[in-house]
């Protein structure tokens, strides 16, 4: 399976050198990592919001070691705060954090996390948009999620993200789709044992399916986060069955894949919103895409070709 291989290469510096120098990576990274400075990606969101797009904006790095690098990405997603608030463009460009990239992994990790994320979080709130917290490793998980429950005391709009491929998850959303809520379905980037998560594709689509119809069903707001086109077209009659509008829920897509479904979804009035990942460190975010669905190593190398 190449989906464990490029995981273990996501963490080798030796394969990181590697890919890096590699001729032709700089063309593929281009496409779908936004940029390097927020000046590289102000006018993406502004390009996007003209095509009747949303956007979620990822700062990417996540091997933080010392919490002067925790405090560093704070700072960078202020700074991010601070540009967007220029835009005027409201929930059309919210963010989404790691925690690992505010500290979780270190020495006190939740609370440094959580006195991270927070001005963070509290500055969203105050130019009119929020924060999603994507999820990572099954291990860090429920400190996430009392993370999340923290923040929405203060924050109610602060979302969170959980995998269909964890067995934990249908109850997670159970949980979480209640009224106010925000939470993206997705299947599932890191690698996970057999304990806790469903190995086999077609268990994790079908864990999808019951996932997104509880979080349809509920009282919160889905976000569904997929490319493929049978999960979206799933979770559209799932929200036609639980009597939902077209602006009750919405989909997420990656930048850089399936732009042309990103535009034709919100002319049909669907929300659309891209995961729009900028920063110099890419290589961990792009190798994950890559095992997330091995089959994107020919999808990119078609990209590179097509310019599409």
């Amino acid at each position: 399976m190449l989906g464990p291989v490029i995981l273990a290469a996501s963490r080798s510096d030796k394969m990181r050198r590697f890919v890096s120098a590699a001729p032709g990576t700089k063309q593929v990274v281009d496409r779908f990592i936004a940029g390097e400075t927020v000046d590289q990606v102000v006018p993406i969101v502004e390009d996007a919001a003209d095509k009747g797009l949303e956007v979620t904006l990822d700062v990417v790095g996540e091997d933080i070691t010392t919490p002067a690098q925790a405090e560093a990405a704070r700072d960078a997603y202020l700074e991010l705060v601070e540009r967007l608030k220029g835009l005027g463009l409201g929930t059309r460009a919210e963010m989404s954090v790691k925690l690992s990239m505010f500290g979780q992994a270190l020495e006190n990790g939740h609370e440094l996390a959580l006195a991270n994320v927070r001005p963070v979080v509290e500055a969203a709130a105050a130019i009119g948009t929020t924060v999603t917290l994507d999820a990572e490793d099954h291990t860090t998980l429920d400190s996430m999620f009392a993370i999340h429950e923290e923040l929405r005391k203060d924050f109610p709009e602060t979302g969170c993200v959980i995998q269909s491929y964890l067995f934990r998850t249908e109850d997670d959303a159970r949980r979480l789709a209640a009224a106010g809520s925000r939470v993206r379905i997705v299947k599932g980037a890191y690698k996970e044992p057999a304990s806790v998560a469903y190995q086999d594709k077609a268990e994790i689509d079908k864990a999808y399916v019951r996932i997104t119809r509880i979080l349809m069903e509920g009282e919160g707001y889905p976000m569904i986060g997929s490319h493929d086109p049978r999960l979206i077209a799933i979770a559209q009659e799932l929200g036609r069955q639980a009597g939902r509008k077209l602006d009750e829920y919405e989909f997420q897509m990656l930048y850089g894949i399936r732009s042309d479904e990103h535009v034709r979804l919100a002319a049909e009035g669907h929300r659309m919103r891209v995961y729009t990942a900028y920063g110099t460190d890419w290589y961990g975010y792009f190798m994950r895409r890559l095992a997330e669905k091995p089959a994107n190593l020919l999808f990119f190398g078609r990209s590179i070709l097509t310019k599409g």
